[in-house]
Formats: structure tokens, sequence, C-alpha cells
């Protein structure tokens, strides 16, 4: 085949190559010629536009989606569903419009999925729900995760059973134990975090110095308070609870809380400025 599409030309009136050109080469060389009979018309349209090839797009867009209906995926509007990879699924999976799956992609039974996320070579365990606007990216989800909306879990991102990551958050080669949460805004990256962390909302793990990056450990059931700056590498340990506001620059021990804002003061009777005239 390759040394047929070689001698392949475009000396014809519309100046195109033709790959059927390659049946006259071919019993040239005394091969035999049998005939194929397609199922459909879309199998040997040809492409010569873009406008063509979106067509065939969604012609076979629209294939993939029946396979996935009559195999007991719920999709919300066939129309409006991109696999453009392989998907593997349990039983009941619900997958709402605008989702794209990118690669190989596994989801467990009973998976949620909201609208307009993409997900990406990615494994979803067992009653995990996605909600809207998430991206999912070489992460590995256990069962009865809950992640989303607006979230976003990038390669190396792992979710233990029940870990919940909310809006506006963002893993990145990071773990998140059984039962942890990181409800809102906060990043986690180079990150080990033990069973039962709450990690507060605006919660940053510094990993990078400019040049090099390092790693974050958080034991069990550790409360991490909003606004907490964690400078790797820093361990901070089981039990501990980290005041909000802190910056961590140092080891927490077991049990203790770590506490670096400054401490509040007030003045009496302050008068506000006043704009110069």
């Amino acid at each position: 085949m390759k040394r047929w599409l070689a001698k392949l030309t475009n000396n014809n009136a519309q100046g195109e190559y033709y790959i059927t050109d390659i049946i006259a080469l071919a019993y040239q060389e005394g091969r035999e010629i049998v005939a194929v009979h397609p199922q459909r018309l879309s199998e040997v349209e040809g492409v010569n536009n873009r406008l063509q090839l979106s067509r065939l797009e969604r012609v076979y867009q629209s294939e993939q989606a029946e396979k996935l209906l009559l195999a007991g995926v719920m999709l919300r509007d066939p129309a409006r569903f991109d696999l453009r990879g392989t998907l593997t699924h349990g039983r009941d999976v619900e997958i709402d419009t605008n989702v794209i799956i990118e690669g190989n992609v596994t989801l467990g039974h009973r998976v949620k999925i909201g609208t307009g996320c993409v997900i990406k070579n990615s494994v979803i365990g067992d009653d995990c729900e996605i909600s809207p606007y998430t991206v999912v990216e070489d992460a590995n989800l256990a069962a009865a995760c809950t992640i989303g909306p607006f979230a976003r879990l990038r390669p190396g991102a792992e979710l233990l059973e029940g870990a919940h990551v909310g809006n506006f958050v963002e893993m990145k080669k990071a773990r998140l134990g059984k039962g942890s949460k990181a409800g809102h805004l906060t990043y986690l990256g180079d990150a080990e975090i033990g069973d039962n962390v709450n990690i507060g909302a605006g919660t940053i793990t510094c990993n990078y110095d400019g040049a090099n990056k390092f790693k974050t450990i958080i034991g069990d059931d550790v409360f991490v308070g909003s606004d907490t700056q964690l400078v790797a590498p820093v361990t901070v340990g089981k039990g501990a609870t980290i005041a909000a506001g802190t910056t961590v620059t140092r080891n927490v021990g077991e049990n203790a809380l770590a506490i670096s804002r400054v401490r509040q003061t007030q003045k009496e009777g302050w008068r506000r400025p006043v704009k110069k005239k």
C-alpha cells in the first residue's frame, strides 16, 4: 500500500489524488481485485475540506453515542457528547450534555458526570459524582468521590474513597485520603494528604522555589484553616491544627496547633482618611 500511495498522481481536472487509483496499480501487478460492500454511505464518503470532515465526525460520534445508549449509559443528549478515545463503563452511568471523553477512560457503576466536563485518561470509581465544568486528566478516583464544579485534577492526582474536591480546587501529583475534603479555592501540588483531613478555603501548597519542586505531607485527622500556605518541604503531624492565615515553614507535630499570623489590634475612635478637595 505504501508503494502504491507513492505512485499516485493528481493529473486530473480536479487536481486531486484519488485513492481509488490504487485499484488500477494493484491490477497492473496481478493482484486479485474483490468488491467490498459498505453498510453505510458514510464509510466511503470523501473528505476534501473541513466542512465535510466535521460532518463525518458527527456521523461517527452519533454511532458511538448509539452504542453507549444501547449498552445502558444514560446520555442526556446524544448529539452533545464527544468520545475521542475508548470508554469502559459500569452500570447506570449518567452523562450530561457537552461532556468530552478523551484517551482511555474507565467509569465505574453509577458514576454521574455533569455538563461541560472533560475527562482524559482517567479511572473513576463506583458512585463518584463529577459536577459541571470539571477537568480530569490522568487521575485516579476511588469509590464515592465528589468533584467540582469548576475543579481541575491534573496528572498524578489521586482521590481515595469518599474524598471531596470542591469548586476552584486544583490538584497535581497529589493524593487526598479517605474522607478528606478540599472544598474551595485551593491548590494541592506534590502533596500527600491523609484520611479525614479538612483543607480550608484558600490553602496553597507552595511546592516550587523557582527551580525545584518539594513535597508536603499531611497526616490523618488534620484541620487546615483557611488561607494557609504550606511552604514545602514540610510535614504536618497526625491530628494537628493549622490556624487560619498561617504560613507553615517548619514541621508541625502531632496534635499541635500551629499559628503564625499577626496578633489582632484594635484602635478605638478610628477616623477614615478624607479625600482632599
